[in-house]
């Protein structure tokens, strides 16, 4: 659990976080976002005193994290940023071992670390161990850089906008890579982004910053369907709040008897995939079928946009 409490950051005369308390839970993903200068990558950067608060205090698991030395902190906690700032003059296995190696940990348990984590991105280790990072794909390269901050087993992952560097197609795969690693390891991810629509299909809670305060810390169907203030509510962005809310559930909870005509859709899609496959196909509804590929019904367009009202009333 990360607790942040009444923290303020000053620099000079220039306030960049002010007073700004929330808890995190343990093994969940917490979204921070804002503007430009709204003082998330400063709130993010306190958890692991790359930037010390002026006012407040920061406690993981009960304990402050001023009473731990500030490397060894560092190196207890994952960080990624924007461009994986990996190293380009070692290989792949050398940069995902760098914590290992620091730590101390001998060269078979980090060779063994550093094929667990090829393995789990989807990455062949005869393959890629010995690529350097100028020879693979931006989204290879971001997979390596979340093994790398992943490699010795930290509880806490602080992100500052991973994705943002990525086109939209690997920007998708990379944020599903994410969700489906921090279910296999119980991960408590800080993920700090400007894009709302990431911190919704990402975030199991969201803090919403607005010059340095927080004006709204919720669950994504809460922060959609009453945003607190004018701020939040154009930071979700009324033309596309619906489509918002769909992503948030599966097309399970919508299937009625009955056949319909065409492709089928898996219970575990999102509805706002759903609605769209219906609206390009041209389909008022659609087969669902259940991971073994059984029958299940159908679910309706009908039935999705009333369901897509559904928070807001």
């Amino acid at each position: 659990m990360i607790e942040i409490r009444n923290v303020t950051k000053r620099y000079g005369d220039a306030l960049v976080v002010d007073d700004v308390s929330l808890v995190i839970e343990p093994r969940t993903i917490a979204a921070i976002v804002g503007t430009s200068g709204s003082g998330k990558t400063t709130v993010m950067r306190m958890v692991n005193r790359m930037t010390e608060p002026s006012e407040g205090a920061i406690l993981i698991d009960g304990v402050d994290n001023r009473t731990i030395d500030g490397p060894a902190l560092r190196r207890r906690i994952g960080y990624v940023i924007q461009d994986h700032g990996l190293f380009p003059h070692r290989t792949v296995a050398e940069n995902i071992a760098t914590v290992p190696r620091l730590l101390g940990w001998d060269r078979p348990a980090r060779e063994a670390r550093v094929g667990e984590l090829l393995d789990l991105f989807g990455l062949e280790p005869a393959r890629f161990a010995a690529r350097y990072p100028h020879e693979l794909s931006g989204g290879q390269q971001q997979r390596v850089g979340v093994a790398r901050a992943l490699a010795a087993r930290p509880n806490i992952l602080l992100m500052d906008e991973p994705f943002g560097a990525l086109d939209p197609i690997i920007r998708a795969k990379a944020q599903a890579d994410l969700l489906a690693v921090q279910r296999a390891t119980g991960t408590t991810i800080i993920l700090v982004t400007h894009d709302m629509e990431e911190a919704v299909h990402l975030g199991d809670r969201i803090a919403v910053l607005d010059a340095g305060r927080l004006v709204q810390y919720a669950e994504p169907a809460e922060i959609l369907s009453r945003p607190a203030n004018r701020f939040v509510e154009d930071m979700v962005g009324s033309a596309d709040r619906a489509f918002k809310v769909l992503s948030l559930a599966s097309v399970a909870g919508l299937v009625e008897p009955g056949s319909a005509e065409g492709p089928a859709l898996p219970a575990s899609a999102n509805r706002r995939d759903a609605l769209a496959e219906l609206l390009w196909s041209n389909r008022a509804a659609a087969p669902v079928i259940d991971d073994a590929g059984q029958p299940l019904g159908i679910v309706s367009a009908a039935a999705l946009m009333a369901s897509a009202a559904g928070p807001q009333a």
